[in-house]
């Protein structure tokens, strides 16, 4: 077996004028997160880390946000696009462990649903997806309600006789 280990990171700013989407779906809040696709950074983070771990580049590399194409790409299909390309060359997910710092929105009760929605579209079980929440107890620009930051680590595998 051959086995890699690989951690991603994404951060997003607040905006008055976007919803919230988190962990692929949305969560009720008075703001949500600016970027060029949905920003939802729990998915970025995952791919950042799916990618690094296979040696594939970085999610901003395969969606580029100079693309019009992915300008408010649903990340859910980012994150299969993802899925699809480890498949080809091979790889296949053991787990994935992501936190989100942010100090409000309390997110906690939304995460059996973030772990469902990601399992599927990754064909893997919930229960090999951690999704995590804690705020900077006021500390810090996530603190201070300017943004959101997710940290994913994940373990992939393939067999080693696998000629991909």
């Amino acid at each position: 077996m051959n086995f890699r280990i690989g951690f991603g990171i994404d951060v997003h700013r607040f905006s008055q004028d976007r919803k919230l989407i988190l962990g692929g779906i949305e969560i009720p809040s008075d703001k949500g997160l600016m970027g060029h696709s949905d920003a939802d950074v729990t998915i970025h983070a995952i791919c950042d880390a799916l990618l690094g771990a296979a040696g594939l580049r970085d999610i901003g590399f395969h969606f580029p946000d100079t693309d019009p194409a992915f300008k408010d790409a649903d990340s859910k299909k980012l994150l299969a696009s993802v899925a699809d390309l480890m498949h080809q060359k091979g790889w296949l997910i053991g787990n994935i462990d992501c936190t989100i710092a942010l100090q409000s929105p309390k997110i906690s009760s939304h995460i059996p649903e973030m772990q469902k929605v990601l399992a599927a579209i990754l064909a893997i079980e919930p229960e090999n997806l951690s999704i995590k929440a804690t705020t900077t107890e006021g500390l810090g620009y996530e603190g201070r309600l300017e943004g959101v930051t997710a940290y994913a680590v994940v373990l992939i595998y393939r067999d080693s006789s696998s000629t991909k």
